[in-house]
């Protein structure tokens, strides 16, 4: 029986935790996209400072040599190992309490109100931190949002111009 995607970021993230916490670089993000003839499973890492090149090639050395003995993705794909960016995801609690004061862009799975009671479902703005499962933030047009945590379906740092 083929692995679903979700199984495979899983064991993926299993195998891999490891190897980052050896080399005091974290987690990001798993993403695994089947494609045509070969599919794409797509690692991003990061750690203080950024990672480097060297940091991605060592990972992706070291991942590959245990992908290859344990042999559970179907057909080829193609590893990559890669920083987040500069719009890098946030993904857990840790992450919206460490990026407090940069500038976020929230999307909702439905619509949500701000604090002035305009129902969106993108908010745009400086995260001020994370408190009982609210994500708080102050928008770029001055009012504030208390977004749930669970209501996120994507939120990304913003690059400050």
């Amino acid at each position: 029986m083929a692995l679903h995607r979700d199984d495979i970021c899983e064991r993926v993230g299993a195998i891999v935790r490891p190897i980052l916490e050896s080399l005091r670089i974290e987690l990001v993000d798993i993403e695994f996209k089947r494609g045509g003839r070969e599919s794409v499973l797509r690692l991003f890492i990061d750690k203080d400072g950024g990672v480097t090149i060297d940091d991605c090639a060592e990972v992706s050395r070291e991942l590959s040599l245990v992908l290859d003995v344990e042999d559970f993705i179907p057909g080829e794909y193609n590893l990559e190992v890669s920083s987040p960016g500069l719009d890098r995801p946030l993904k857990t609690q840790a992450d919206y309490e460490r990026y407090a004061g940069r500038m976020v862009k929230i999307r909702t799975y439905e619509p949500f109100p701000d604090d002035a009671g305009n129902k969106r479902k993108t908010f745009l703005g400086t995260l001020e931190g994370l408190a009982d499962g609210v994500v708080r933030m102050k928008l770029a047009e001055g009012q504030g949002a208390a977004i749930p945590l669970d209501k996120i379906a994507k939120a990304n740092l913003e690059f400050e111009f």
